[in-house]
């Protein structure tokens, strides 16, 4: 359990980081780490109509941010993944491509080639979701064609020269479609992600990896959590996977055609050999989040903790493999949380809508901001974490 003590400190660190809020980065007295653990960006938006650029950060082992030198990188861009070597992102053109752009040394990125979405021959209306396997050797891009079909595209990292080889495409239904992130259970081979577009078409999606590195959309068998009396059914709001084959789902109480009252809580699925997924979870021992409008949730690379953000702010829980989640923190902030990344070095990045990047240190036992953090950023959309450690 989160101890009031704990809770304390971090109210303090939340008072005095919300003093520095406005300051930006490189106003702040933050030395930079002589090895950076991190390199962090932020895909941001300027306003009246300018192209977004990608702000970057180096992060030391304290997770205090400094520029990386060149910041910020002329990209219009979106939705971003890493492999270590390259930066893919989602090209704000119409219609969109995927750029690579490599990572320098020093964080620093170069434009390097760019690839045209909708290679499948129905065009490409928008783009909206790049995502890496776990080798970091096959891109996934998931789309809207001309016919209104979400479909995902499969391409082949080229790892000298990040062109971009296409594979296939798989199509994941009509609208309002498959739109939420996708991620990879532990074996690299099945993957999944769900929406329930408010509580009206509920789905959970279910993909299989083939040895090319194509991704193929697969029948994946699953069940519901028992809800109690007065709720007909859970819909699937979010997902994320941990390092071995459990999954942690958001479920919303239902009682269709439309939700029902009652708090989001959280479920465990574990995945089979075949792909298929079982949950033992019922409304009794799911944790109910203070999240009622979540936007993303992420998996912390050790799968002992699981962040929930959305209108509602931050919350952090801890997860436990097969075995159901339980609560850890309160609301960590309180203002609407978009997207989050983890590093390997125990760091959670956080944007927000009102224009700051949360930095804090999350373990199993303690909570805390990182110097300086809350930083600014003017409109952050996206953000992608490349970590330099192990």
């Amino acid at each position: 359990m989160f101890k009031p003590f704990t809770i304390l400190c971090l109210g303090v660190a939340l008072s005095a980081a919300s003093a520095s809020a406005q300051a930006s980065p490189s106003s702040q007295s933050n030395p930079p780490s002589s090895t950076p653990v991190a390199y962090v960006y932020v895909a941001s938006y300027p306003g009246n109509g300018a192209p977004s650029v990608i702000v970057g950060y180096s992060a030391s082992s304290t997770g205090a941010l400094t520029p990386i030198p060149g910041s910020p990188f002329q990209q219009n861009v979106g939705s971003m993944a890493v492999n270590g070597k390259y930066l893919m992102a989602l090209n704000n053109s119409i219609p969109p491509n995927i750029d690579t752009l490599q990572i320098g040394s020093n964080g620093a990125l170069t434009y390097v080639t760019s690839t045209p979405c909708g290679q499948a021959g129905n065009g490409c209306e928008a783009a909206f979701n790049v995502f890496f396997d776990h080798t970091g050797s096959d891109l996934y891009a998931m789309e809207l064609d001309d016919n209104d079909n979400d479909n995902t595209e499969s391409y082949a990292v080229d790892k000298s020269s990040g062109a971009l080889n296409y594979l296939g495409d798989t199509i994941t239904g009509a609208f309002p479609g498959d739109y939420t992130g996708t991620f990879f259970i532990g074996d690299n081979v099945y993957a999944y992600s769900t929406d329930q577009s408010g509580c009206m078409y509920p789905a959970i999606y279910g993909f299989q990896r083939e040895s090319s590195g194509l991704l193929n959309q697969i029948s994946t068998q699953f069940n519901v959590p028992k809800p109690p009396a007065g709720v007909r059914v859970y819909y699937p709001d979010l997902l994320v996977a941990d390092p071995n084959n459990n999954l942690a789902f958001l479920e919303q109480p239902a009682n269709p055609p439309g939700c029902a009252p009652g708090s989001i809580q959280i479920a465990v699925y574990t995945a089979d050999a075949n792909g298929n997924i079982h949950t033992n979870s019922t409304y009794k021992d799911m944790p109910a989040t203070l999240i009622q409008s979540p936007f993303d949730m992420k998996m912390s690379p050790s799968g002992e903790l699981l962040a929930v953000g959305g209108q509602e702010g931050l919350q952090i829980f801890h997860f436990n493999g097969s075995n159901p989640v339980t609560h850890y923190t309160g609301l960590l902030v309180n203002e609407p949380i978009v997207q989050m990344f983890w590093d390997n070095s125990d760091h959670l990045y956080a944007i927000s809508s009102g224009g700051k990047l949360y930095v804090g240190t999350v373990t199993p036992t303690k909570v805390a901001m990182a110097p300086g953090s809350p930083y600014s950023v003017t409109g952050p959309q996206d953000v992608i974490v490349q970590p330099l450690t192990q």
